[in-house]
């Protein structure tokens, strides 16, 4: 009997445990969304590593974005992604190609407008460990799935502990692939031009670029 008492015992302080550090880390996150929604637009730089060891595979790149809203202009890969709020333009100038489509009603689809607010639903969250990168004091967050048929095993986020921004995420699949984006810059509140997020269809006609509409 006691020692089934103690068991018990123990079951529920892990479980009380593990209760504190899911609201720790919901609460961090929310600091997170607060800080990001309370900006007009951001600018963030990024690199991007794609790594699989058992398929050979280690690509790297660097990538940028800004966001307003839910408007978006992407740099990556050599193409350049643009959302209008309604349309989304992939423009890849060594084709000389422009795809025009509506939004994607996936909601799982992680689109860079939701680059910095992915994690508020569908997770859940278990505060990790805390790294000291540069001189930052780097929090990561560990986020599991909810839906059990997704290919993603795990995400780490990174937040930085003063400025609560979004420092980086280590997304990791069933298949061994893992996808790390380390944010190099992030710039908030930047002058942009009022035409930024409008697409010149013309422009593109005019320099010999084929449309594609699907």
């Amino acid at each position: 009997m006691k020692k089934i008492f103690l068991i018990a015992i123990t079951f529920l302080s892990l479980s009380i445990s593990n209760a504190q550090n899911s609201e720790k880390a919901k609460a961090l996150l929310d600091e997170v969304y607060n800080k990001v929604e309370g900006y007009d637009n951001i600018f963030v730089d990024f690199k991007y590593v794609l790594n699989n060891k058992e398929a050979g595979i280690n690509d790297e790149t660097r990538g940028d974005v800004t966001m307003q809203g839910d408007k978006y202009l992407a740099n990556f890969f050599g193409a350049q992604q643009l959302f209008d709020g309604r349309k989304v333009y992939t423009i890849v100038p060594e084709n000389e190609e422009v795809t025009i489509e509506d939004k994607s009603e996936d909601e799982n689809t992680i689109t860079p407008s939701k680059m910095l607010t992915f994690y508020r639903e569908g997770h859940t969250y278990k505060w990790d460990i805390l790294q000291n990168v540069q001189g930052k004091k780097i929090q990561f967050i560990k986020l599991t799935p909810i839906d059990t048929n997704t290919e993603i095993k795990s995400i780490l986020l990174g937040i930085d502990a003063e400025t609560k921004h979004i420092y980086k995420v280590i997304e990791t699949g069933k298949n061994g692939t893992m996808t790390t984006i380390t944010v190099n810059s992030f710039k908030t509140n930047q002058p942009l031009s009022k035409t930024l997020f409008t697409f010149d269809e013309n422009k593109y006609k005019d320099e010999g670029y084929y449309i594609i509409r699907n």
